[in-house]
């Protein structure tokens, strides 16, 4: 896939539609279109990275400051950690095996009520 090609890329582009909860000049995160939990948000690189299997040691900051903002809006999504049961799954889905479905990388925030649809 190319990055012409590339649905996350035209969302960041805002070229599509999408109903966001973040941007700045390095990320986006918003909505899942078909969410898998009460809180189902998809935090994205404006970087287009195919896979996590494609990243280099160059992108090892660009992963640290996206681990970070996951926890950062879980806490504004209200599913930060805070003790007893709270909390939220992070997923990246790597190559078809791992599930993921759009080649562009990403990382899912689930969290609520269970039974999910699916893991992400």
């Amino acid at each position: 896939m190319t990055q012409s090609d590339c649905i996350f890329c035209k969302i960041a582009s805002g070229e599509l539609p999408s109903k966001k909860v973040f941007e700045n000049d390095e990320f986006v995160a918003f909505h899942d279109l078909r969410p898998a939990a009460a809180v189902h948000v998809l935090v994205i690189p404006r970087k287009h990275i195919e896979t996590l299997s494609h990243c280099t040691e160059e992108d090892a900051p660009l992963l640290g400051r996206m681990a970070i903002l996951v926890a950062r809006l879980a806490e504004q999504l209200g599913c930060a950690y805070t003790g007893g049961q709270t909390g939220f799954r992070t997923v990246i889905n790597t190559g078809p095996g791992g599930g993921q479905e759009v080649y562009h990388l990403h990382a899912h925030i689930l969290a609520g009520p269970r039974p999910w649809l699916r893991m992400g």
